[in-house]
This record gives C-alpha cells, sequence and structure tokens, in this order.
C-alpha cells in the first residue's frame, strides 16, 4: 500500500497528479494532509479544486516553531503507519511536512520515495536545503526531475534507485491550465494594466530582513513597467512590522492584490510580459510550453539551474540597480526562449506511478 503525504499548497499541485495517476489505475493509497499550512479550510477548498479525493487523514499542529511542529507531524504520522503499515510513503520536496514523513516512514519501516529529488541550491541559509537533503538520504526511490538533479543525487552517493522522470507540476499545468483561463477572468479584469510583470516575495531569508525587504520596495518603486503583486502574508506581516506598508500602497504602478489561488494564480502568470519572483515553482511553472515567460529571481542562488540554462530564469538577488537593469534589458531584448520545457512533456505523474506500482 501506498501512502502519499503532503502538508502545503505548492505539495499538493505537485503530487495532484500523482494522486489523479494513483485513483485512475484503482491503486490502493492512503492520501495523508500534515496540516503544516494553519489554514486547513484553504486547503480542503483547493484540494476540491483540483479535482482530489479527500485526505483519509488530517492533522491540526498547535506547536508555532518549525521544531515543535516537525515533532507533532512526526507523532501523528507515525500513528497512521501504525495503522495503514504502507509499504512506501511518497513525499514531494522539501518543506518540514515532508522531512516529518520521510522519518516517520522510516522508522516504521516503509521505503521512502522522494518526487522532486536530487534539487541542491548549495545555499545553506535556506532551510529548504537542509530538508531535501536529509530527504534524499533517506530514501529508496529517488524521482529526479532532470539529469542534472540525478548527476547531483549521484555525485553525493545516495543509497536509493535513481529516476529521472520530468517535474509533475509540468503534468498539473497541463491538466488545468484550461480551467485556469477560464477561472481568472475575473482577477484579470481587476487589473488596470494592459501588460504588467507578475510579482511574489515570500522566502524568509529575504522577507525577514529589514534591508532586502527595503530593496525590494525599491524595485517596485522604480519598475519600469506597471507591476501585479499578490502579497504573501508573511511579506504583509513584515513590510507592517518594518514601516514600509504604506510606501508599497502609494505606488501606483503596482496593483496590491490579496493571495490568489492556484488556478487565479496561473490565470494571471499566463497573461503577464514577465515574472519577478523568489518562487522556486514558479522558475518551473514559466517554463510550459502554453506559458513561456522570463523570470528574474530575487534571489542570489537557485536550485533550478535548468530554468537559467534555458533561458528562461535570470538570478538577479535583490539589488536594485541590478534587478531594474536586468528586467529594462530583457523587456527591450526580448530574449527568444525555447518551445519546450526544460522540466519534462508532462508525463512525470505516468512514470513515478509506474514504479510505485510496483514497489507497493
Amino acid at each position: 500500500m501506498i501512502a502519499v503525504v503532503v502538508g502545503t499548497r505548492p505539495e499538493i499541485i505537485k503530487m495532484a497528479p500523482v494522486i489523479l495517476e494513483l485513483q485512475e489505475r484503482g491503486l490502493d493509497f492512503t492520501f495523508v494532509h500534515t496540516g503544516q499550512h494553519h489554514d486547513y479550510e484553504m486547503s480542503k477548498i483547493f484540494i476540491e479544486e483540483l479535482g482530489l479525493p479527500e485526505p483519509h487523514y488530517s492533522f491540526v499542529l498547535r506547536g508555532e516553531s518549525p521544531g515543535e511542529q516537525i515533532g507533532e507531524m512526526i507523532i501523528h504520522l507515525d500513528k497512521v503507519a501504525k495503522v495503514k503499515k504502507p509499504d512506501v510513503v511518497a513525499v514531494q520536496g522539501d518543506t518540514n511536512s515532508m522531512v516529518a514523513a520521510a522519518i516517520a516512514a522510516l522508522k516504521v519501516g516503509a521505503d521512502v520515495a522522494h518526487v522532486e529529488a536530487g534539487l541542491r541550491s548549495y545555499d545553506w541559509r535556506m532551510p529548504e536545503e537542509h530538508n531535501r537533503r536529509m530527504i534524499d538520504h533517506i530514501s529508496k526511490y529517488l524521482f529526479a526531475p532532470t539529469e542534472e538533479a540525478k548527476r547531483n543525487l549521484e555525485e553525493e552517493h545516495v543509497y536509493g534507485e535513481i529516476y529521472v522522470t520530468g517535474n509533475t507540476i509540468i503534468d498539473a499545468l497541463d491538466r488545468y491550465l484550461s480551467v485556469a483561463e477560464e477561472r481568472s477572468r475575473e482577477v484579470l479584469e481587476s487589473i488596470p494594466f494592459d501588460e504588467f510583470g507578475l510579482v511574489t516575495f515570500h522566502r524568509a531569508e529575504n522577507v525577514d530582513d529589514p534591508q532586502t525587504l527595503k530593496d525590494f520596495v525599491r524595485i517596485l518603486e522604480r519598475s519600469p513597467i506597471p507591476l501585479v503583486y499578490p502579497v504573501h502574508p508573511r511579506t504583509r506581516k513584515r513590510l507592517f512590522e518594518f514601516g514600509l506598508w504604506e510606501k508599497v500602497k502609494e505606488i501606483k504602478h503596482v496593483k496590491l492584490m490579496e493571495p490568489l489561488g492556484y488556478l487565479e494564480f496561473i490565470g494571471v502568470l499566463k497573461e503577464s510580459l514577465i515574472v519577478l519572483s523568489d518562487s522556486g515553482g514558479l522558475q518551473e511553472e514559466v517554463t510550459h510550453p502554453k506559458i513561456r515567460k522570463h523570470i528574474l529571481v530575487l534571489r542570489t542562488s537557485t536550485e533550478r539551474p535548468e530554468a537559467v540554462k534555458a533561458g528562461f530564469a535570470f538570478v538577479v538577488g535583490t539589488n536594485p540597480v541590478v534587478v531594474l537593469s536586468t528586467l529594462e534589458r530583457v523587456l527591450e531584448e526580448k530574449p527568444q526562449l525555447p518551445e519546450t520545457s526544460p522540466f519534462g512533456d508532462g508525463k512525470a505523474s505516468r512514470r513515478i506511478v509506474d514504479v510505485l506500482e510496483g514497489a507497493g
């Protein structure tokens, strides 16, 4: 039996094609939501939107710190594993939920299957870098999205079996893009610009640093094009704390929005001119053949070098001079983009379930 564990919305999106593939094949699986994101009601709506079954198990976490939450998740997942006795526990990515699920699986004698294995930023300030390395080294099945990710795993001499599958985000976009175009119409009508850049900014190493956040606000102020900016709750909180929120609200060429649902966000992404973001997943999403956008990565490192090599992504950090000069250059030169994604052909979930079916 296979257990599929998710805890955050990006994990739900990337595991959705795998869950639906398991369901379509009639395979026995248990779907677990760890409750890492506090607003579980929002996650439930999200799960319904993507046409997924309701989780068999879900938890409410009471701890505030990462350590407390990981501890709680391990306790909850250990209880589930003792009841369901999974042969394989499938996890995705690099969050605290996935570390907890992988450790719990290991301790009850289940094999760990890591979807999106082998990503490396080599930036130890990122908690995700610690998490993904730990998970990779205790996984029996490693589903690397690209050949580069496979090489990273081979260089680290992981003990598990490595499979290059592509990234399930491409599968998800294949499945949901037409629905997203329909669902985002109202949001797009509320945007007062004919052409715009799309902005996201939320990573702890960025928004928790007052100077980095000030630099980000300067980038917004001086942008040569209008910007649409759905504000992450963490970033909004820090903008208030550091006395920057009013300044951001006054920028006339920036349309501030509440966080968007996945389908609405993808619809807005498709209509944008360019993307500025510190997100990891967006570096993959912009490469989909029906989206094809340039992205300025507002970080000093990336665990998705494939997007850089293919010409989609530019790692620019958060220095306003560097970001704005690169933005102006890309807008002016409009560098050509490939027709295909470096992250696969949309059949990753099929390849992953082929392996899980034999393992579970």
